[in-house]
């Protein structure tokens, strides 16, 4: 039987097993080694691809930039530029100063008692618009200084509304607000007796009919209609269909385009953000319309929204009795608004002004009244 005998030591043997795990370990170290200079290299040629990349961008950039230079409207075209970027916060923050004479014709009494602004100061302020002014006020019979000419004036500030929306066509489509003539030549409101306020579509102007683009005119024998079922007529050399701002509750209810809430539909109308109509009936079962607006307040403080800051006696222009007084009428900030569109100034007698038109304003104005004299005791001694 063959024996084998180990004549190699064991220190021998640990020796031989550690040279082995080096050579295994250089082995490891020279692959890695060998990896790395791969990946540097890799590394090195995309890098000098971007360098080169970036380069070639650099001079296409610097070339364009130099072409633009060259351009003589640059500046006007960056102008132009950064204004249509801000073209909706400009209409946001626009006013329409023109209104100021609308709303003078609401807040300004009618009548025997007359008030008439001397001086006028207009406040866009974007919270609290206001008017401050001059004036007189002539009860129109004796006595001719009155207060309450001017107390009357101050409460009739709790009343003042105003309204506002967008006219719409049967189907509900907005109508373009420059396709709506809201007043005459002269900047009267367009009014028939028992029936109210309505203003001209003109549905023949390009872009006016949000129905359809290539709407057509055409007379039948009988009447003059549309392509679109709209009756039209001619005013100012336009072919313009009539449509109501005020409701014709009786018509409208029983067309059933009006419903006992108030909603309207199937008829070209003005849809307002501030007036609501509804009807209640009465014991015989009769539909009472009405319409309320509580929350569109002129003069948002009412009584406390005008401040009288000075009154005394005084003689007009025309040598008659007034009382001179100056005031300061805080306003609601959404009458001025250039978005709030097709603005009416309502008064405390259902008074109502177009107040993006121009309108009559002359009577509003007068010379400033002059101080009592001494020895004048007419003037002195008026109530």
């Amino acid at each position: 039987m063959a024996r084998e005998i180990n004549l190699v030591p064991d220190i021998k043997g640990e020796m031989i097993k550690t040279l082995k795990l080096r050579n295994f370990i250089l082995f490891l170290c020279i692959i890695v080694a060998a990896a790395s200079v791969g990946i540097v290299a890799i590394l090195g040629a995309v890098v000098g691809g971007q360098q080169l990349a970036v380069d070639g961008k650099k001079s296409t950039v610097e070339a364009l930039s130099a072409k633009v230079k060259t351009y003589s409207d640059l500046t006007d075209f960056l102008t132009i530029k950064d204004q249509l970027g801000n073209i909706q916060n400009i209409a946001d923050n626009k006013k329409v100063l023109s209104r100021t004479f609308g709303i003078l014709t609401a807040l300004l009494p009618k009548g025997a008692d007359t008030i008439t602004i001397s001086e006028l100061s207009v406040n866009l302020s974007d919270q609290e618009p206001s008017f401050t002014f001059d004036a007189q006020a002539n009860a129109g019979s004796e006595p001719y200084i009155d207060y309450n000419v001017l107390d009357s004036f101050k409460k009739s500030m709790q009343y003042m509304r105003y309204d506002y929306g967008r006219y719409v066509d049967k189907d509900g489509n907005e109508i373009p607000a420059y396709c709506i003539v809201e007043s005459g030549l002269d900047g009267a409101t367009f009014t028939e007796p028992g029936r109210g306020m309505y203003a001209f579509w003109t549905i023949n102007i390009d872009g006016c009919n949000p129905s359809t683009s290539t709407e057509t005119l055409k007379e039948s024998e009988n009447s003059k209609t549309t392509d679109g079922s709209y009756s039209f007529e001619d005013y100012q050399g336009q072919q313009v269909v009539r449509i109501w701002r005020t409701p014709q509750y009786s018509d409208w209810y029983n067309a059933k385009y009006l419903t006992e809430n108030g909603s309207i539909s199937g008829i070209p109308h003005f849809e307002s953000k501030c007036t609501t109509y509804f009807a209640t009936k009465d014991d015989s079962g009769t539909l009472k319309w009405e319409s309320s607006n509580l929350a569109c307040l002129l003069v948002p403080g009412g009584i406390d929204g005008i401040n009288i800051t000075d009154s005394s006696n005084g003689k007009s222009a025309n040598e008659e009795l007034v009382l001179r007084f100056s005031a300061k009428i805080t306003l609601n900030p959404e009458v001025y608004k250039f978005n709030n569109k097709h603005m009416l100034a309502i008064g405390p007698e259902g008074r109502y002004n177009v107040t993006d038109s121009y309108t009559q304003i002359q009577a509003m104005f007068g010379a400033r009244a002059t101080d009592c004299v001494e020895g004048d005791t007419a003037c002195k001694g008026g109530n």
